[in-house]
């Protein structure tokens, strides 16, 4: 104990800092979302190998202005935000709210997407992720993250939404799960890319890229079989990334 206080006591060797408007919005909500929505986490591993290929292939016809600046620059979590936006529209249980007397589902698809800034976590929206092309979406997720990195989203960009997506595999985190983001019912947590010795179809053995993705689900509106359901579309779209071209 510091000198002159009572044992047990701390001293004053630490930094109090006060509570922002956003952090006091921040912990409410989990903490509401923890304590009243009963979660539960389904994980699938996914290889990316063909998206990866895909994403290369698309960014290689990217037009170019005069200073080489590529038009667009897609991300895998631009496909993994299409997949999902794509999976909802074939399991609308997912894409719901649990409401008092009733469970809210949307005919919409607004895919939030979690973004860390000096200030606390925001999930800014792509609204309609389901009708918009991968460079469309592109363009909105780097547009709407740098607002919310500088304060100037307006409300109606990251109020609402319908389902959540947070990606840490850029820090190198390999798996987590993601507290659910109210009234919504689910949201997905994207983890890190590893290199994985998978079986071949000849028996032999190979190296492949595989991302762990961890589905949290409000267990009063997405059954256990539902949210698995939802997971095997999202599979059939990351591993056969053409499909959300057609």
């Amino acid at each position: 104990a510091a000198a002159g206080l009572p044992a047990g006591v701390p001293g004053t060797d630490f930094t109090e800092v006060p509570h922002t408007n956003v952090r006091k919005v921040i912990a409410s909500r989990l903490l509401e979302s923890k304590t009243t929505v009963p979660h539960y986490y389904l994980s699938v591993d996914l290889t990316i190998d063909r998206l990866m290929e895909l994403r290369e292939t698309l960014n290689n016809k990217a037009a170019k202005d005069k200073e080489g600046k590529p038009a667009y620059k897609l991300s895998v979590n631009d496909f993994i935000i299409k997949a999902c936006a794509l999976s909802l529209k074939e399991h609308p249980e997912v894409n719901s709210s649990w409401m008092d007397t009733f469970i809210r589902r949307y005919n919409y698809v607004d895919v939030s997407v979690a973004v860390a800034t000096e200030n606390g976590l925001i999930t800014p929206i792509v609204a309609d992720a389901d009708l918009k092309g991968l460079t469309t979406i592109s363009h909105e997720v780097k547009q709407l993250a740098a607002k919310a990195r500088d304060g100037k989203l307006l409300p109606h960009e990251f109020q609402g939404g319908t389902f959540s997506v947070s990606n840490l595999g850029m820090m190198g985190v390999t798996g987590f799960s993601a507290i659910i983001n109210p009234p919504q019912s689910c949201i997905l947590a994207v983890g890190a890319t590893e290199q994985r010795v998978v079986p071949s179809a000849d028996g032999k053995f190979g190296v492949s890229n595989v991302v762990r993705m961890t589905l949290s689900c409000d267990h009063r509106t997405v059954d256990g079989a539902v949210g698995a359901q939802f997971l095997q579309s999202l599979r059939k779209y990351i591993e056969d990334p053409t499909s959300m071209l057609l």
